[in-house]
This record gives C-alpha cells, structure tokens and sequence, in this order.
C-alpha cells in the first residue's frame, strides 16, 4: 500500500498509525498536487491499496484497516474529528491572514466535550483504544496545539499513554512531531485546506476557558527553528544594486522570464476590468520578477487589424489607419499614467508582424496543417467583395419576426442569432444593392491533425494555468477540435501570400498572437533568443488575459506554433482573471456607467491606490466587483492606518528621537518573536507573488505591517524614551527594527506601488534591494548609523463626501442628458450588441461546451435589455424634445439639417480617401435623408393652402429667420460654384431650393428667385 501525502499533512501521521496498528506495510510517497502526475489525485492524504483503488476518506480508511472494530460510538467519535476538531484546529492554528480569532471558543467546547468523556472512560469509544482514539490524537499532536491549556487532566493523560505506546513511537521516529503543521492543509486539496469548512459555533456559553490563557496563539506557533533561522538571517550585507540592462536577454543557467499581457484591441477605451485583467496583472508580476533577480522582459502593444477596426473607422469618420494611431495614443499614455512598465509596448500594424505572419503561415502550410474549403458566402457585385457578417442587413428568417433591419449576425427585434446567407432580402451596408450567394474559398488551420501533439502538450504545460484556463482548454478538447477558418474577405488586415488568395487577409485571431513575436522584434533585433532559444536556455512564458482570451492561447495558437515546429517558445503560465464587474452592473462606456482608464486620471486619486485597489480586488478566482465605498475603506484602513501609520510612526521616532540616524538593534526574544512572524509573511508574500497571486501577496505584505503596528503598539518606545538608560536602549531597538520593517515594505510594495515605494525609499535614504526568493528571510537593510530622509505622510484620507460625488458621476448620470446624447448611447449599443453577438457566434462554432460561451451569451442578452431601455428612454424623451411639427414645417426643418451635416461629412470622408467601402455607408444615409426630406416637404406642402389662408397670422420673426437662412445658403452655394466640383456644391443647392420651398410654404408666396432657378434649370 501507498499512503500519498504532503510534507508536514498530520493526517498522514493519522494513517500511519492506523497502518502500524493494522499491521500493515506501506510506503509513504510526499507529493505535491501541483505536480502535473498526480493530477488525478483530489485529497491529500490518500491511500492506494494494493489492487490500485484508493481511498482518501479517514473513517473510510479506519473501517478498512481496522476491520475487526466495531460499535456505533467509534465511528461517531470519526466523524467528529474529521467535521469538527480538524476544521477548528485549521482555523485555530492558521497564520497570518488566515488566523481565524472565532476559532478559540469553538476549540474550547470541544476540548471540553473530549475531556468529559475521558472522565467516563480511559478511551473515546469505551475501554479499548480504537480508530477513534487514534484519528484525534494525531489531530491534536502537533506542537503547540494544547500549548497552555488548562484543567484538561483526563485529555492530557490519554495523550500521554497513547504516545508511549511501541506502535506510536515507532511512528514517530518515521515521521517526527515537531515537522509537523496545520499549514501544511493548505496544499492538502485544490481548495486550499479546511478553511473552507465554516466553523460550528452552537452551545458555546458552557465552554469554559481551556485554551484561554495560552497567550498570543499567533506567538506560540513559533517554532525554535523558526527562532535560531530569524536570529541567524538578520544580519546586513551590503546589498547589489539592482541593475537593469539595457537590453534584457536570455542566459543559459539562469531564470529566464518572458511576460506578455493580452494585446488590447484598438477600438475602444480600456476599463478598470480590462487593466487590471490583462496590462496591470502583467506588470506587477514583472516587477516582482525584476526584483526577484530573474531575467524579465514584458511585452505587449495594440492589436489593430479586423473587421472591428473597419466599423470603428467609418464611425468616427477616418480611415483605419487613423483610427490605429488615435487608439494606439490613447492607450499608451493610459498605462504610462498607471505606472505600466512595459520593456516595449508596440503594435500589430508593422512590416515586422506581416513578415512573421507571412512565414509562420507559409511554415504551416508546408508543414501540412493548412486544407482548403469552399465557404458560402454573400458577394456584393457592385463593391466587388465578400461580405463579413456585419456588413449585411435584410429581413429576420425567423419565424414570427420579420424584423427588416436584421444583421447578418443577429436580429435586434427578436433577438436570436442568424447567418448572413439565411436573411431575407439581404441587402449591402455599404451600398445598400443586393448581394448574391457565392461560394468563396477560404484557409483553414487543421485543428484536428494537431490535436496529439496537442494534447501531449497540454498534459505535460497545464499545471501552470490557472483553474478556469485548465477547464476552457479541456473543453475544447473535451468535443474534439474542429478545422478552424483563418483566412477573410477583408481589406484591412495582412494578406495571404498564397496564390488565388491574394485578396484575402488573415483572421485576427490568426494573426494577432504572433504580436507577442514580432513586437518584441521591434524591442531588440535578438528577438529568436526570447521565442526560439537555444539548447540550454530555457523561457518561461508567462501570459496575462481575460478568460474570454484562453482558448487562443491555450489551443490555437499552440497548434501553429507546434505544427511550425521551430523549438517555438510556448507558454508555460497562463494567468486568465476572471471579470471585474462595476458596483452591481457592468462596464458601459456608452452610458457613463464605471470608470475607463481616461477616467481615473480625471478623479484626483493617485495612480499607486488604483493600481493597489485593483490588484486587491482582481478576479482571480471568480468573477469580482469595483465598488467606490470599499476603494475608499481600503485606502483608509489600510493604506493610510496600517502601512502609511506604522511607516511614518517608526521614521518620525527615529527623526525626533535619534537624529535620523537608525540605532542599533539589540535582539530579544521579542524581537525575533516578531521576525520569524515576519519571515512567515514574506515567505508567503514570494509563494504568492511565484504564482502570479497578487491578491494573497498584499494580504501577506499588509499582515506584516499590522505585525509592524502591534509591536510597536505593545512596545510603547514613547514611554520607554522617558525612562532609564537601559529603557532608553531598548527604545532604540524598537525603533531601529521598525526602520528596517519599513524598508523591507517599501520593496515589497515596490511591484504594487512604485511611485509610492519611491517615496519611501527616499524618506529612508535607502535603494530598492534584491528580493531572495529562495531563502525568504529578514535582514538587516538600515545598518545603525544610517541616516534617514524626512518622514511625511504616505497617503491621504478619501472623504466619503468625495466618494459619493464620484459615485454619482460615474454611475450613469449621462442618461438624464439630452436626446442628442441618448441616441448616441443608442448608436453605441447597437454596436456593442453587434460585437457581442459576433463573439457569442465565434465560440458556439469552436465548442459546445456550455459552460465556454454561455457567459458570453448572458453578456449579450444583457446588452440587448441596455439598448432596448435605451431605445425607450429616447422615445419618450423626443416627444419633449421635438415640438409637435406645424403645417410640417419643423420636421422639414430638423431634416434639412440632418441632410445638410451628412452631406458635410460625405464630402469629408470623399476628400480624405478613395475608398468606397469608407464613404459608401455615408452617402447612402445622405440619400435616405434626402428622401425622408422629400416626403416632409410634400406633407408641408399639402398644407399649404390653409397655411396660405392664415399668412396673415405667421410669424413675421420666423419668416425673417428663413429669410436670412436661405441669403446665407445663396452665398455658401456660390462660393462652392467656383470650385467647380459638382459633387461638391449640388447638395447645397438642394438645401438651397427646399429652403425656398419651405418659406413658399410659410407664406404662400414664390421666394425670389425660385422661378428663375427654375427656368434655368429646363434650359
């Protein structure tokens, strides 16, 4: 038999027991369960029987090996300490910040119902000692667990006899007690030990105080070992300057790390969720690394080729170019606020990315991984193209809807999905004729040839994922992978360089992950080193995303870069967050909702607490939430009263008291007390920070303030400076290990904070020094004599008063603004829906596994109810904002306007480029104003007669302002006239007559000069 456990797990010491009492041999195996070949095992301890089948349930176990027991009070007394004792002994014996203060009434009541049995009878279960007696005691014989317990004489004797017993001692010669610790449950299953198991706190009033009087719980943890290592690291050694190369590149022999943060597309603003999920993380992680010693570089740069880039530009009235380079500013000088130390931050629209996506393409192809399908698609004769899905509209298929402006991804009316090729009456977006079905051949990536090789990759790089990266990627490879089509019938992208394709570019998501190669081509020339190294250099590959972005990176892209087969470097740690989430809603930058990365800096609130606050609150392990109220309560409780108090207490005491000059430290127990709390800290801070757990390492970096706090609190140095001379020196060591605890705060807050570690590097006169991430130990940093800087403040209270303005500005106040403004957020979320949808569609057709894309869908109703509430909400405000039209003649009015501004914009769009798909949109919207022009006017001019019959009472200021309108239209078509573009000056003059039709209208009366015009035109 096989007992599998974890170094220091006291239920491995349980099972050994029960072996040796069952007289059975087995062989103990300490495994780790991050390990990739024990990922079948669930629990640890577990044990594998002969015959293969295991077992990992303790009372499971008992019954098995000790099959001649039996009686209903054994098994009883196994359930209890499997339920009861073991999840509060978990809890009681936690550090840090997983100490658990409700845990010590709860353990009092059951050591006292363990001792009142012990008084009816020498064992738990009667007078024969049985599995019962053995499942508790290993619970309870780890040091320190009973430390100081009191009027527990009958539990303390039991303890004793049974640990005298040959086969107990026997036992722990094998496995000694002092080894042993409840931390060690932490890593005994994937949820993190017990501390999941909510404590029992029922009938605590008669518990007593057993445990009461063991002191500080946190402090009796503390082993001699933990005592003579902190004693024996704390000492100073000038510490190496941290030198950063001015090119960093890979050494063989060394830690070599390679970090990327997902590439963000170029067509929007960046949120809060969308920094910290992808940029932020990455960075943090980088400079941790940096710290470390290891060999770090971090990319990453705009993603800016695809069909999204091409709406986005006929939007905004520019060309795709254009829009690259106005989004690509805006998100640089986003991250260079938040303090975003990218090595190189690039794009994806260089010769450097067309040349590596070219060749990959073309080491692909000949490797065999390429096949060619025909795809039935629509064809617009007149602008000569395949359309993509979002540039046709026609009637919905569906049965019940017939919804006239359906999309060819989606139907906004009844919202379900739709191919393009299903509509009705299809039409062209851009120039409104009728497209015709057409097959048009495309490229395909052939997933499932590469699925072995896949699979064998996956099994072997998986352990370094997070949890949801691992379950996405199963997933998909759950179904089984299917062809996936890498070629479209777009202009804006890089082309194929394959013959008959020509025309055709590559798929974003083809494309887009080789940005990561090719931008780190534009940072050194020595870019292979980095993705195909050498024999002999490894690189570790870190990637950062949102979980939307996994199956990219864990499945498609490894199967291009594994059928090249160039030693490509591969990823080894994907680090997928799950979504940040605003207050109790969503993002929406369309109705004000939550804060976007332009926002921040508009707030007044420092970089270094956004970056804080959000690392905090990253979604690492489901799905979080931005809330105003708890960015306020975090900075102020603990940045501004832990870490920013204990800092500046302990350097204005050294000021005032000693001169700024740090005094010298002398050791007591107190004091290494305090270290070897430190040490357990910072050795969880490194555990945490290895693994990219941004969020535990600020917990373990703020505990180590707070340990900072309650030292100093307990120390009292301002009383002791009022004392004798040897008071007087033991205020001096106070405060000299104070200094140093800052020092060592200022370097570990340096990944989270670096402009406030700046600050406080200069308030201590120090440098940044290198992080030992294999010996995680204090030291000393500030020898005595150091001379500090000047202390002040570190941070800044945040009123609530603030926060609730704040609050209401970025809580979609926008929606109470004018109409103009609602059918912009309309016009957005039409876009949003739109894009959405176009997601929702890609990953039902790569899985079918629910749990992938059912998120996503849920997205898209969400922003379906938006619009739809946005709809209704600029319908009952027109009303009040369009007075009812008289005789036509307002409605004529706003529509000349409307035809005027679009007829602007299209000769804008025809000035900046010869491409019709840009302008095309434009003007076919010019000539539906023109028509709903037209059919107004006649409506105003059936009306005339009785307009006619009371001109009398018109007026007169409005017909003076039409007046005016039509001198000023006379001379603006003139001016035109002499440029001679006809293109140019013939929608003016359009304006020109229907505004002398509109005052004919008013009065009844030809204007000057309509006749003439008139005439002339018949000539």
């Amino acid at each position: 038999m096989i007992i599998y456990t974890n170094e220091g797990n006291p239920l491995g010491l349980q099972l050994l027991m029960l072996a040796k009492f069952a007289k059975q041999k087995v062989q103990v195996q300490l495994v780790n369960l991050n390990d990739a070949k024990y990922k079948d095992l669930l629990v640890l301890p577990t044990i594998e029987l002969d015959n293969g089948f295991r077992l990992f349930s303790a009372a499971a176990i008992a019954k098995y090996l000790l099959g001649d027991e039996e009686g209903q009070q054994r098994d009883e007394w196994l359930e209890w300490s499997s339920t009861l004792l073991a999840p509060a002994l978990a809890h009681y014996m936690a550090v840090g910040h997983r100490a658990d203060p409700n845990a010590l009434p709860v353990l009092n009541t059951l050591v006292k119902k363990l001792n009142d049995r012990l008084k009816a009878s020498p064992y738990l279960a009667g007078s024969q000692l049985t599995a019962a007696d053995i499942a508790v005691w290993s619970l309870l014989a780890p040091d320190g667990t009973l430390k100081g317990a009191q009027n527990v004489e009958q539990l303390r004797s039991w303890y004793e006899n049974i640990k005298a017993l040959p086969e107990v001692q026997q036992v722990l010669s094998e496995q000694p007690l002092k080894e042993l610790s409840f931390n060690a449950l932490q890593q005994s299953n994937r949820y993190g030990g017990l501390h999941h198991v909510p404590l029992k706190r029922a009938s605590l009033a008669d518990a007593g105080n057993l445990l009461a009087d063991a002191g500080s719980t946190l402090a009796d943890t503390i082993t001699d070992e933990e005592i003579a290592a902190a004693r024996a690291a704390f000492i100073y050694t000038k510490p190496q300057e941290i030198a950063e190369p001015r090119t960093v590149l890979p050494k063989a022999g060394e830690r070599n790390v390679l970090i990327t943060s997902a590439l963000p597309y170029v067509n929007n603003v960046p949120h809060l969720g969308n920094i910290i999920g992808c940029v932020l993380s990455a960075d943090i992680f980088a400079r941790y690394s940096r710290n470390a010693g290891y060999n770090t570089l971090l990319i990453c740069g705009t993603d800016e080729y695809g069909t999204a880039t091409e709406n986005k530009a006929l939007a905004e009235n520019m060309t795709p170019r254009e829009i690259c380079d106005k989004y690509f500013e805006l998100h640089n000088a986003i991250y260079r606020w938040f303090g975003i130390g990218f090595d190189y931050f690039g794009r994806t629209t260089t010769q450097e990315q067309t040349e590596i996506v070219q060749e990959a393409f073309k080491d692909v192809y000949n490797a065999g991984y390429i096949i060619k399908e025909s795809v039935e698609q629509l064809l617009c004769q007149k602008c000569d193209r395949f359309l993509a899905d979002r540039f046709v509209e026609g009637t919905c298929p569906h049965p019940g809807c017939g919804y006239e402006d359906a999309r060819g991804d989606q139907c906004d009316k009844c919202g379900k999905l739709v191919n393009a090729t299903e509509l009705l009456r299809p039409r062209c977006k851009v120039c409104n004729s009728a497209p015709v079905l057409r097959s048009s051949d495309q490229l395909f990536l052939d997933l499932p040839k590469a699925e072995p090789q896949l699979r064998e990759w996956v099994d072997r790089a998986e352990n370094g994922w997070t949890h949801n990266a691992r379950v996405i990627t199963r997933a998909w490879l759950r179904e089984g992978l299917k062809p996936r089509c890498i070629t479209r019938d777009l202009k804006w992208g890089i082309p194929v360089p394959h013959e008959n394709f020509e025309k055709k570019v590559f798929y974003v998501w083809f494309d887009a992950p080789f940005g990561y190669v090719s931008i780190t081509k534009r940072y050194t020339k020595e870019y292979l080193q980095w993705w195909q190294p050498a024999k002999g250099t490894d690189v570790e590959l870190f990637q950062f995303m949102a979980k939307d972005n996994v199956p990219f990176h864990s499945v498609v892209w490894p199967s291009v870069l594994l059928a090249i087969n160039k030693g490509n470097t591969l990823v080894s740690h994907i680090m997928a967050t799950e979504y940040l989430n605003y207050e109790d809603g969503k993002f929406s930058k369309s109705r004000g909702i939550g804060v976007f990365g332009n926002d921040a800096q508009e707030t007044g609130i420092p970089a270094d607490v956004w970056r804080f606050y959000l690392a905090s609150a990253r979604p690492e392990g489901q799905d979080s939430s931005f809330s105003w109220n708890d960015l306020a309560a975090r900075n102020n409780s603990e940045l501004l009263n832990n870490l920013g108090n204990f800092v500046n207490r302990a350097l204005v005491f050294c000021e005032k008291n000693f001169n700024s000059t740090v005094p010298e430290i002398v050791l007591t127990q107190d004091e290494l007390v305090l270290l070897s709390l430190i040490n357990r800290e910072l050795r969880g801070y490194i555990n945490s920070l290895e693994k990219a757990k941004l969020r535990d390492g600020i917990r373990h970096l703020l505990a180590i303030s707070r340990h900072g706090n309650g030292y100093m609190q307990t120390q009292q140095p301002w009383v002791l400076l009022k004392g004798n001379e040897e008071q007087k020196k033991r205020a001096a060591t106070i405060i000299g290990l104070c200094a140093n605890i800052a020092c060592l705060l200022a370097n570990l807050l340096f990944p989270y904070m670096p402009s406030t570690a700046r600050t406080m590097f200069a308030q201590l006169n120090s440098k940044q020094t290198p992080l030992n991430a294999e010996k995680p130990l204090a030291t000393i940093l500030l020898p005595a004599g150091h001379k500090i800087g000047k202390p002040s403040p570190l941070f800044t209270k945040l009123e609530q008063s603030y926060i609730d303005e704040l609050k209401g500005k970025f809580g979609g106040a926008q929606e109470t603004k004018a109409p103009a403004a609602q059918q912009t957020n309309v016009a957005e979320l039409e876009a949003a829906v739109q894009a959405q949808g176009e997601k929702v569609r890609q990953l039902k057709a790569s899985t079918k596994d629910k749990a992938v894309w059912q998120p996503e869908v849920t997205k898209l109703l969400d922003l379906k109810k938006q619009l739809e509430a946005a709809q209704k909400s600029a319908a009952s405000a027109a009303p009040a904002a369009v007075p009812a039209p008289q005789s036509g003649t307002q409605s004529v009015q706003q529509l000349e306007a409307a035809v005027q501004a679009q007829g602007e914009k299209v000769r804008q769009l025809k000035a900046s480029t010869k491409d019709k798909a840009v302008w095309q949109p434009e003007v076919t919207k010019l000539l539906d104003l023109k028509k709903q022009l037209e059919t107004a006017q006649k409506t105003a001019a059936s009306a005339a007669p009785a307009a006619a019959a009371e001109t009398a009472s018109v007026d007169a200021g409005k017909i003076k302002a039409l007046e005016e309108k039509i001198a000023q239209q006379g001379e603006k078509v003139r001016t035109l006239k002499a440029s001679g573009d006809a293109s140019v000056w013939k929608p003016e003059v359009d304006i020109l007559l229907n505004l002398k039709k509109e005052l004919t209208a008013l009065t009844g009366v030809p204007a000057a000069g309509a006749a003439q015009g008139k005439n002339k035109k018949k000539k």
